[in-house]
C-alpha cells in the first residue's frame, strides 16, 4: 500500500469503483499510458481524444525515451523524464493512476518508469479503460488544458539491468531471466521485426508470455492464482529475477505482477532489441524445457 501526504491509502492495483470514487481528489492524477506497435494499426493519441477516463492526461510512452540510445523505449535521463511529467501536470507527491487500452498492457511500463524516477504513489487501474467502458462509466473527449507540475526526480536505477549486467549473469546465474515475449519469438521460430536483430532468447532464460497473468476480461490474476501462473514457467518467485521482452514494455508487466506478490524484480531495459542485435551476445533457439538450466 501507498500512503499519500494527506493520509489516504492507495493500493498498487486499484479498481474502477475506487477510481470512480476517488478520481476527483486534488492529489490524484490519471494517465492514459496506451501504446500500440506500428503493425497494430492503431493511434493511441487519437483514441484518447475520442474517449478517455474523465480527468486523464495522455502519457506518450514512446516519446519518454533516450533519443541517443539507438534503441526503442530506453529510459531517458532524469531531467528529461521530469520535463515530461511536469508537462503532464504531475507534482512531486502526487498519487498517479495509470491505465491503458492496449493488448500490451502498457500501463505497466509507465508504472515502472515512474517508480524508477522516484514516484512512490503509483498504481495501475485493474482492467484498464475496457473495464471502465464495460461498466457503462462516463468517458471524456478532447484534450483539456492543465497547469504544469513541479515533479522532481529521485531516481533509483538499482533495479535496471544493462547489457554488461546481463552478460555477467550468464556466468553467475545470480538472477533468473524471465522473458515476456510470445513462445514463437522466444523459440526463434518467428522472425524479428527490427532490422539486424537475430531471433532466439538469452541462454538459460525462462519464457513467461505476459497475457498469462490476466483473466479473459483483462483484469489481473491475484494471489495464489498469479503465483501459479508465474511458477508454471519454471520460475522460483523467491529467487532474484530480472525480466526482459522485446523492448522493455511487456517485461514491465511481469515486474508489476511480481510486485503484486511482494517481490521486487529487476528489468533489462534494452531487452531483445539490444541483445538480439549485439554480435557478442549469445543466442539460444527453441523452447525452454522445464527442469533444465
Amino acid at each position: 500500500m501507498m500512503r499519500s501526504a494527506g493520509g489516504s491509502i492507495m493500493e498498487a492495483l486499484v479498481s474502477t469503483q475506487w477510481l470512480a470514487e476517488n478520481g476527483g481528489a486534488g492529489d490524484l492524477k490519471i494517465l492514459d499510458a496506451s501504446l500500440f506497435l506500428p503493425e497494430m494499426g492503431r493511434d493511441a493519441r487519437a483514441e484518447f481524444a475520442d474517449g478517455h477516463i474523465p480527468g486523464a492526461r495522455f502519457m506518450t510512452l514512446a516519446a519518454i525515451a533516450d533519443p541517443d540510445a539507438g534503441l526503442p523505449m530506453m529510459l531517458p535521463q532524469d531531467e528529461a523524464f521530469a520535463d515530461h511529467m511536469r508537462a503532464l501536470g504531475i507534482d512531486s507527491g502526487d498519487r498517479v493512476v495509470l491505465y491503458d487500452g492496449s493488448p500490451l498492457h502498457s500501463a505497466a511500463r509507465g508504472w515502472w518508469m515512474l517508480r524508477v524516477f522516484g514516484a512512490e504513489q503509483v498504481a495501475i487501474l485493474d482492467g484498464g479503460i475496457a473495464r471502465w467502458q464495460a461498466e457503462g462509466r462516463q468517458l471524456e473527449t478532447g484534450n483539456l488544458p492543465y497547469d504544469p507540475g513541479d515533479f522532481a526526480t529521485r531516481s533509483d536505477r538499482s533495479g535496471v539491468r544493462d547489457l554488461a549486467a546481463m552478460k555477467a549473469n550468464l556466468d553467475s546465474g545470480a538472477e533468473q531471466v524471465v522473458d515476456a515475449r510470445s513462445p514463437a519469438r522466444f523459440a526463434g521460430s518467428e522472425p524479428e521485426s527490427r532490422p539486424g536483430v537475430e531471433p532466439g532468447h538469452i541462454p538459460g532464460s525462462r519464457n513467461l508470455y505476459y497475457p498469462g497473468l490476466f483473466h479473459s476480461d483483462g483484469t489481473w490474476k491475484r494471489g495464489k492464482e498469479l503465483a501459479a501462473a508465474i511458477e508454471a514457467a519454471g520460475v522460483d518467485i523467491d529467487r532474484p529475477i530480472v525480466t526482459t521482452c522485446g523492448s522493455g514494455v511487456t517485461a514491465a508487466v511481469l515486474t508489476f505482477g511480481l510486485h503484486l506478490l511482494g517481490r521486487q524484480a529487476a528489468l533489462y531495459d534494452g531487452s531483445w532489441s539490444e541483445w538480439g542485435a549485439e554480435p557478442t551476445a549469445p543466442k539460444e533457439l527453441g523452447p525452454k524445457e522445464l527442469g533444465k538450466a
